[in-house]
Formats: C-alpha cells, structure tokens, sequence
C-alpha cells in the first residue's frame, strides 16, 4: 500500500507520456477551422494608399499565406508558391507579416510576387487575430469566408497534396 500512490503517480504520467508521443509535432490546430476568418483591412504592400480586406475576396475561395522576408522557412516555400500561382486554382493572398515594406517587396521583386495581392502587417495584428504565431502559415478560405484548414509551415506539393486538395476538390 506504501508504493501505490508513487505507482499511480507514475502509471497516469506514462500514460500522458505515451499519448503525447502519438502525436504529430508539426500539427497546430486553428480554433478558427469551420469559422469565419477574421476581418482585416490593411494597406497593401505595394501601395499604402490602398487597403487590403478579406471582404475584397468575399464569394471566393482563397488561400492566406501568411510570409516576411526574414523568414528563412518562407524562401524555401516560395517556389512552390509560384507554381502553384502560375496554376491558378485559387488565389493566394500574401499576408506580409512583421517585416519592413522595403526588405518585402525587395524580397519579391527578387524572387516573384505569387499572390495576387499583399496585405501589409507590420505590426503583426491581423496575423495574431488570425491566431498566427509563426511564418509561413497558410490558411484555405471557403468562398463563404470560413477557414477550412491551417497549416504551420512551408507549404509544398506533398502538403498541398495531402492536406489542401481534397478541400479544394470539395469547393
């Protein structure tokens, strides 16, 4: 009886353990999936003179790629970004996350623009409200303006693939 309190201490820590090895690290679920995306109006990158406004996509499937140019994760997703655009299934609306507006249009002037507009949040606002807490992140919006998926980190064919195609499909 003197060890069944320290057995079960570590019967029930094993079992949390063994449940939480189980699991896949990468995933991150959105409390936003099956919501509404959050609102923003932001200037665009290109012209602070303009706004960007999740209502300019409203009765549109998108995507929201959420990038800043210090983001070595977003340089490897890139190229599959402008491929994917080039293929235009579904637009991509850049979110331009905490960076500098000069270092971001540099960036893509560089490398290509993907998307088909770049909302500006240098503060890192609306990506916080987008419950973001780390770039890239993409995020697939029903033409009803509800998040279908999130996904944490470089988006590639194989992820597009798995995790984005068939709720594209089903569109």
């Amino acid at each position: 009886m003197r060890y069944a309190v320290p057995l079960l201490v570590f019967l029930a820590m094993s079992v949390f353990l063994a449940l939480g090895l189980g699991q896949d690290p990468e995933y991150v679920p959105s409390p936003f999936i099956g919501k509404a995306v959050p609102p923003f109006t932001l200037e665009s990158l290109d012209d602070p003179l303009q706004t960007v406004s999740t209502s300019d996509f409203k009765g549109k499937a998108f995507v929201i790629n959420v990038w800043g140019s210090w983001c070595p994760a977003c340089y490897d997703e890139h190229p599959y970004l402008l491929e994917y655009a080039q293929q235009g299934e579904l637009p991509i609306v850049g979110l331009n996350w905490k960076d500098t507006r000069e270092d971001a249009r540099n960036w893509l002037a560089r490398l290509g623009d993907p998307y088909v507009v770049n909302a500006y949040d240098p503060v890192g606002d609306a990506g916080i409200n987008l419950g973001v807490y780390g770039a890239p992140e993409s995020f697939l919006v029903s033409a009803e303006g509800v998040v279908l998926h999130k996904h944490v980190g470089p988006l590639t064919p194989a992820i597009w693939q798995a995790e984005f195609l068939s709720r594209v499909s089903a569109l």
